[in-house]
């Protein structure tokens, strides 16, 4: 059986829930699905327990005060009956009619399976989204060649399928509350155990845009686990961290410091301008971390 996990907050899974319903009746796929609010707005829970409660083979609970993203994860894992647990963000909508069929013929004892991430391929009618958008068409809608040249860094937590076994005896790192890295953290800890992980094209389509301003603040969050994980003497392995590590060998961090802080407006500014920069962003995450990490 597959258990199905999904962590809800501030989103309408009701779509995403009927659908996989549906594809496990269609497909006689044995599985129960899971959904643990996690101190979402009032709205949401009223419109939840409406649907999810009546809906057979469904779970929905809401918990009494946020936990954040991993402490949800793991708990979504324990109350879990199947054999394989199957991770989904709750802002998430189902690509294709045989989605959940594909993870259930593919699924295989001690190996991790991992669908990948889409986005729309049309920009969001506000421009308040683009960032958002722009950055996942560009750097997190990878296919499954791609990912699976390098399967550990390629990895997210979005859309995967597991044993339960494995998944209980790594979990997610509750020290990472907020958003960010807790996908890096969980591919290094498979990588260490020579747990391999199956990358192939089965997506989800990330549905829940923020705006800039919003995703700005999560890309903070990120760097500050980021600085978190390495200050734990955790060995991770990104492209931001290893070159702050070039700037510390080439005893350059002061100056890059003092450049970051001096146009640190202006990268902000053009993040939340229509037409936003992915260099830009490269060069503002290091800006912070330049701030945090040293």
């Amino acid at each position: 059986m597959i258990s199905i996990l999904i962590p809800v907050y501030n989103f309408d899974v009701r779509p995403l829930v009927a659908e996989l319903h549906r594809q496990a009746l269609e497909y006689g796929i044995a599985m129960e699905l899971i959904c643990f609010d996690d101190g979402s707005q009032v709205h949401f829970k009223e419109v939840h327990t409406a649907a999810l409660l009546s809906m057979p083979g469904v779970i929905y609970q809401e918990l009494p005060q946020n936990v954040g993203r991993s402490r949800i994860r793991n708990m979504l894992a324990e109350a879990a009956h199947g054999d394989f647990l199957l991770f989904m963000d709750g802002d998430s909508g189902v690509c294709r009619p045989d989605y959940l069929l594909q993870y259930a013929q593919a699924a295989q004892a001690g190996k991790v399976l991992y669908g990948g991430r889409v986005y729309s391929q049309l920009p969001p009618a506000n421009p308040a989204f683009y960032l958002h958008w722009y950055y996942g068409r560009k750097r997190e809608q990878v296919p499954a060649l791609v990912r699976q040249s390098a399967p550990y860094q390629g990895f997210m937590t979005n859309n995967f399928l597991i044993p339960k076994k494995v998944f209980l005896e790594i979990g997610f790192d509750e020290r990472l509350r907020n958003y960010g890295h807790e996908d890096t953290l969980f591919g290094m800890e498979l990588q260490k155990r020579g747990v391999p992980i199956i990358h192939f094209d089965n997506p989800l389509e990330h549905l829940g845009l923020e705006e800039a301003s919003v995703f700005l603040e999560k890309a903070e969050q990120a760097v500050a686990n980021l600085v978190l994980i390495n200050q734990s003497g955790a060995n991770i392995d990104t492209r931001l961290l290893g070159f702050y590590e070039q700037l510390k060998n080439w005893h350059v961090v002061p100056l890059f410091q003092q450049l970051g802080n001096w146009c640190f407006s202006f990268l902000r500014r053009n993040l939340l301008s229509k037409r936003p920069s992915l260099l830009v962003f490269d060069l503002y995450k290091l800006a912070l971390l330049l701030r945090m990490g040293s």
